[in-house]
């Protein structure tokens, strides 16, 4: 799958509205009782893109980003700003923010992940985006150095030791991140006219698996 990456403008993601779907499939049996699946591991997220244009320069910056992706064709990075960070809102970002692996004494590349909720109900979602820069990592609650026997791939989002980290220990992240998305549709409609009159014109924007 073709990726750009490339981050859509997040003074303009800044108002967009959107969040996680899931698909949820519901059989209701005769006696009334429900059987409930899903076929998808991982929730989709959804963004209006549209609704963060305050102003025609603004219009004329999603116009050319549109244009460069080659409206769905080629994937892009998304901040959300719901949820970008592996800490809690409010909160600095920590190099034991989330736990991604236990050292078995021969892996050395873990996936950054982050949980939510807790127990065995957590859901913990791969994060494949890493924002540059931003990705402390820690062995068994202490902090490594930017580049201090490990390395991380900001496309894929793994992190990979120079050696393997020796058995039993907790290996943790904390991190900055984007969302791979494309355009959800090929066409831009808009009209300078209704767009002064407080008309939005709608731009989707879908996640996409990579």
């Amino acid at each position: 799958m073709s990726f750009h990456d490339v981050r859509f403008p997040t003074d303009l993601s800044f108002g967009a509205i959107g969040g996680p779907e899931r698909r949820t499939e519901i059989v209701t049996l005769a006696n009334g009782f429900e059987e409930r699946n899903t076929p998808w591991a991982h929730s989709r997220r959804r963004f209006d893109a549209g609704l963060g244009l305050r102003s025609l320069e603004d219009i004329e910056k999603v116009i050319a980003f549109f244009e460069a992706r080659r409206g769905q064709l080629h994937g892009f990075r998304w901040k959300d700003w719901s949820d970008f960070r592996s800490c809690p809102a409010g909160s600095e970002i920590a190099s034991d923010d989330q736990q991604i692996g236990i050292a078995d004494g021969t892996t050395r590349e873990f996936q950054l992940t982050k949980a939510y909720g807790e127990g065995d109900a957590a859901y913990v979602r791969p994060i494949q985006k890493p924002v540059a820069g931003s990705v402390r990592i820690g062995i068994d609650g202490e902090r490594l150095e930017v580049g201090e026997g490990h390395s991380v791939d900001f496309e894929t989002g793994r992190v990979l030791f120079d050696a393997a980290p020796k058995a039993g220990a907790k290996i943790t992240a904390g991190f900055e991140f984007d969302i791979p998305v494309r355009f959800d549709t090929d066409r831009i409609a808009t009209s300078i006219a209704t767009f002064q009159a407080g008309e939005i014109p709608d731009i989707p924007v879908v996640e996409v698996r990579i």
